[in-house]
């Protein structure tokens, strides 16, 4: 049984000429050589967002030189040369989630060097950026320059990742955000064209986890942690690590221009106008510096940024603030990427959100009368616009409750809406678990300090979070001081393209994962996902906790000591945990005792509690906002939800 009550392994199937015939090109995305005409969403690019373009898709920032490290640092547990083995080129999807590279194909045999790499011949190349296709859409092929022939053997690399390889992969931003285009689905999830692709609609079938566990068994509890992920999330806090196992969605990007922005204190005491970014809205400098901070993120000046912490294991008891006039200075791929950031705004700007209208058997979904559509109108009106809509009542409206509903049943509702107000909200409101609100790398003095404004970082604390659900003693529920800093909050999601984006929440824990991009497969998980948001008590609830599948252990970082973990034990209880907190625990305790219990009374999980970071443990709780409107009104709701 599936520990998190998901439905999965529900494969793609063949589509019927009539959907070959009703294919559109609304959204698609055309890839031929980076010169010339460019069409998307039914507009021409001007140089600037095909500059863009290019530096969303394929830049990968030098972050191919992390890669590496990490691939010997982690002993090939996450190597993205293994990673990409055309021998998985027509199971990367079933296995990964991954997306091929249109115009790269299986290789037929091994290169000279003995490794299976995709014959990309056909694929399309950038002149201007590093690199070439590796078969994988978002990474990129380099020459090693640390590459000696003489000593290389493929069989010894693999059992020795300190050899140097011939060639290097790096990761632009499109590996995460480049998912299928929801109006124009590919008939082959494993050939897809650049027509079925969305730049920013954010690869929901991506599994994460599994990039980070390539070597690993189920004896191995981080094992669990990686496999337990849920597809289409990112756990943005692995480099560097706050000890917070907290996997979130990856965020969708529609309608961008008509994102609010808010005036926040910069640390140089100045105001600035910027957009809240990141779940818990921490990236608070505007765009261009949230998207560095991403680059930075997954790998690019990673000489210096690994000197600051410790990128996956966080062994490094303390981080330091990255310095980005340092990077300016020491780090070239800063300054080219830096000078790339107002182009990758400007293409971020041009994509409009998928409308199920437009959708090959769309129409058949779209079915509500006029009376129904305005039921769920107000519906949304009444308890959904207050935070979901960028359009805001002007200060002074003394009666909200009338202006939203003239808002929402208003024509234009829906163009050149952001769908959030982008606000940051505590969790005590919005109920959700907390784990990615409780991250604390842009905290003051932590590694992303200067990516996130002085406001920020000194937003009200927010008050204790109390009744939190306890595994190890269902009847003494937890509360849990919530640290000051930034930390508690969740910034509204935005709505755009719902219908195509099930499941929900942060973490997509509401609503059936279905590994599929067709249409019908879509709506599917939109019904179960929105009937799941209306109706609370469909949930799993503690069903949606994730646990270990079969007994595994935990090495003690810096011992050889080995603690034993049951079947069943709840993973976040200690995968929210300091690991040098866990070293501290267990260093005295006698060889015999380094067993975990699923007791009240065992000692070691007694302590962990106590240690735990976020210690909030259902996964699908919270945001119950519309749980109390009659039936008829959710149902309504739903059908106006399908119209965003």
């Amino acid at each position: 049984m599936n520990p998190r009550g998901r439905l999965q392994g529900l494969r793609y199937v063949g589509l019927s000429a009539a959907f070959l015939i009703a294919m559109s090109t609304v959204g698609a995305m055309q890839v031929a050589s980076g010169e010339g005409s460019y069409e998307y969403g039914g507009r021409t690019l001007t140089a600037e967002q095909k500059r863009g373009r290019d530096t969303w898709y394929f830049w990968t920032a030098g972050n191919e030189k992390f890669w590496r490290k990490m691939a010997v640092t982690t002993s090939g547990n996450v190597d993205l040369l293994t990673y990409v083995d055309s021998r998985n080129h027509d199971s990367r999807f079933e296995r990964f989630g991954v997306i091929n590279h249109p115009g790269c194909k299986a290789a037929a045999a091994a290169d000279r060097y003995g490794l299976w790499m995709d014959d990309c011949s056909a694929a399309e190349q950038i002149p201007q950026i590093p690199g070439t296709p590796v078969g994988i859409v978002g990474l990129r092929r380099f020459d090693n320059p640390a590459f000696d022939p003489a000593r290389w053997n493929v069989q010894t690399y693999l059992a020795d990742r300190t050899i140097e390889p011939p060639y290097l992969v790096g990761m632009s931003c499109g590996f995460c955000h480049v998912g299928f285009n929801p109006v124009n689905p590919p008939l082959d999830v494993n050939r897809a064209a650049w027509p079925n692709l969305s730049p920013t609609i954010g690869n929901q079938y991506f599994e994460e986890g599994k990039l980070f566990s390539l070597n690993m068994t189920p004896a191995d509890f981080r094992w669990h942690v990686a496999n337990q992920q849920p597809p289409g999330t990112s756990d943005t806090s692995r480099f560097a690590t706050d000890h917070i196992n907290n996997p979130n969605a990856i965020n969708t990007i529609f309608n961008l221009p008509f994102r609010p922005a808010f005036p926040e204190k910069m640390r140089d005491g100045s105001t600035r106008l910027v957009n809240h970014i990141l779940k818990d809205g921490a990236d608070s400098i505007g765009i261009a510096g949230a998207s560095l901070r991403v680059y930075v993120n997954i790998g690019m000046c990673g000489d210096y940024s690994t000197t600051l912490h410790d990128p996956i294991y966080g062994v490094k008891k303390t981080q330091e603030p990255f310095d980005m006039d340092r990077a300016r200075t020491a780090c070239d791929d800063w300054r080219n990427t830096e000078a790339r950031m107002p182009a990758a705004e400007a293409f971020l700007k041009t994509p409009t959100p998928p409308r199920l209208a437009d959708a090959p058997g769309g129409s058949a979904y779209l079915r509500a009368g006029e009376d129904t559509l305005r039921l769920g109108k107000i519906a949304f009106a009444d308890k959904c616009a207050l935070c979901h809509s960028s359009k805001q009542p002007p200060p002074g409206v003394a009666n909200t409750v009338a202006w939203y509903r003239e808002s929402v049943l208003a024509p234009d509702f829906l163009a050149d809406n952001f769908l959030s107000d982008d606000q940051r909200y505590p969790v005590t409101v919005i109920g959700t678990n907390m784990a990615r609100a409780m991250g604390s790398n842009a905290i003051r003095g932590h590694i992303w300090d200067q990516f996130s404004s002085d406001t920020y970082k000194t937003l009200p604390p927010v008050k204790a979070v109390k009744g939190l659900y306890n595994p190890r003693d269902p009847a003494r529920p937890i509360a849990f001081d919530v640290p000051p800093g930034g930390r508690g909050y969740y910034r509204t999601a935005s709505l755009t393209g719902m219908w195509a984006t099930a499941p929900y929440l942060h973490n997509n824990s509401v609503g059936v994962f279905i590994k599929d991009p067709s249409v019908s497969a879509r709506m599917a998980a939109f019904a179960d996902g929105t009937e799941k948001l209306l109706w609370p008590e469909k949930r799993s609830g503690i069903r949606s906790i994730p646990v270990t599948t079969i007994e595994s252990t935990i090495s003690i970082s810096g011992t050889t000591r080995v603690l034993h973990v049951p079947m069943g034990t709840p993973i976040d209880y200690i995968a929210r945990v300091d690991p040098t907190e866990l070293a501290q625990l267990v260093a005295r305790l006698p060889l015999a005792d380094l067993v975990l219990k699923l007791t009240p009374d065992d000692v070691i999980m007694s302590k962990l509690l106590p240690r735990n970071l976020a210690p909030d443990f259902i996964e699908d709780r919270g945001h119950t906002f519309g749980a109390e409107l009659p039936d008829a009104d959710k149902r309504a709701l739903i059908e106006f939800l399908k119209t965003l």
